[in-house]
């Protein structure tokens, strides 16, 4: 990326994150005066009369618009990321989770680490129970398994049972995982999981709408879990009690027209109680496997999983060829990129991109960007 592209999406970022400052201002009001305005610099930019004249905007904001003092506080959260390492995303931003900007609450900026492209051709959320049982352990795995070299991302709340469960079959199987943080990125909770965090950074990563430094606290897990049902195709309920956040999210998923999927247990089972109201409900449909799952949504037709697969072994990739190889399969990339998204160093980059070329599994065009061949 170039330094004056690089300076105006700093400064666009800025702007994102100063109307998130803005007290009164939330998600769905901040979507109103992007739709309109375009850029979260003209918002600032904007007369009072103007700003009265948006359809849909509370009274209240064009005055606090106008008065916000939030800059100073925007530039010192961003430097703040920088130094942890933490990518600031707006949302509109190309690399912005595609699915999750069709929803109206979505947030206005987000928090990323790791080697993340968020627009697979399949994107699945697993959710469940924090105590999870063998069995439900086991159905997980499998589920997740069975997406193993196919375009997917497999998205949970890093959360222990299910969650947890969910991100290491996915490390296991090769698969990018994305886990959704109640909390800002510079910590990890719950902190046991924090060597598992760190091995998805590697292959997709962590994402947070919180604040760095913003410590993890109970109201901050609903808004959490429907980032998780706006970024997915299917949500999949795997074992849950009757109340918990795993019915939340599939009240969200819902709400976001995403198609929801639970695993049916016993009557007496006190973590199949959730996923048995959801299926006698309607509100998700039953599965007994991955197969299930796919012959639902169609993608045995529409996305041939065994081609892919057979396409996927003819490339063998260690852990670095894995990352760069991720990060370009949805997105056309300048190196520059790549070597701030990856953290490869630049003479095992080149070389990455060099063997990627002769094996015809890149392109290289002009400018040193690069594309999938």
């Amino acid at each position: 990326m170039k330094g004056k592209e690089k300076r105006n999406k700093r400064i666009d970022v800025i702007f994102a994150m100063a109307l998130t400052l803005i007290k009164g201002l939330g998600p769905r009001q901040g979507r109103i005066l992007l739709d309109y305005f375009g850029s979260a610099e003209a918002i600032f930019s904007a007369s009072l009369n103007t700003l009265k004249g948006v359809e849909g905007l509370n009274v209240k904001l064009p005055e606090l618009i106008l008065t916000a003092n939030t800059f100073k506080d925007a530039a010192a959260h961003l430097l703040f990321a920088k130094k942890h390492a933490i990518q600031v995303i707006s949302i509109l931003d190309e690399e912005y989770p595609q699915r999750l900007k069709n929803c109206e609450d979505a947030p206005l900026v987000i928090y990323v680490k790791g080697a993340i492209t968020f627009n697979q051709k399949r994107v699945i959320a697993v959710v469940g129970t924090r105590l999870a049982t063998a069995y439900g352990k086991s159905l997980c795995s499998n589920l997740v398994k069975a997406f193993k070299n196919s375009d997917t991302l497999i998205v949970s709340g890093l959360a222990f049972g299910i969650d947890i469960t969910a991100h290491q079959a996915a490390l296991e199987y090769a698969l990018p995982t994305v886990g959704v943080l109640g909390q800002g990125l510079d910590s990890i909770y719950p902190v046991a999981h924090t060597n598992i965090a760190h091995k998805m950074l590697l292959n997709g990563g962590l994402l947070s709408e919180f604040l760095p430094g913003t410590p993890a606290k109970k109201e901050n897990f609903p808004q959490r879990n429907r980032i998780i049902a706006g970024m997915c195709d299917a949500l999949v309920v795997v074992e849950a009690a009757i109340k918990g956040g795993a019915l939340i999210s599939a009240e969200l998923a819902n709400a976001y027209n995403r198609e929801v999927f639970a695993f049916s247990g016993r009557s007496n089972d006190r973590f199949s109680a959730g996923c048995n109201f959801l299926i006698k409900t309607h509100k998700a449909a039953l599965i007994n496997s991955a197969d299930d799952l796919i012959y639902a949504m169609g993608w045995e037709t529409a996305s041939d999983l065994i081609n892919e697969k057979e396409a996927a072994k003819d490339i063998e990739l260690n852990a670095q060829e894995r990352i760069i190889y991720n990060l370009i399969q949805n997105k056309t990339q300048h190196i520059d990129e790549l070597f701030q998204q990856s953290g490869i160093p630049a003479s095992d980059l080149a070389l990455i991109l060099i063997n990627f070329e002769l094996q015809g599994v890149i392109l290289a065009l002009p400018g040193n960007f690069y594309q999938m061949a």
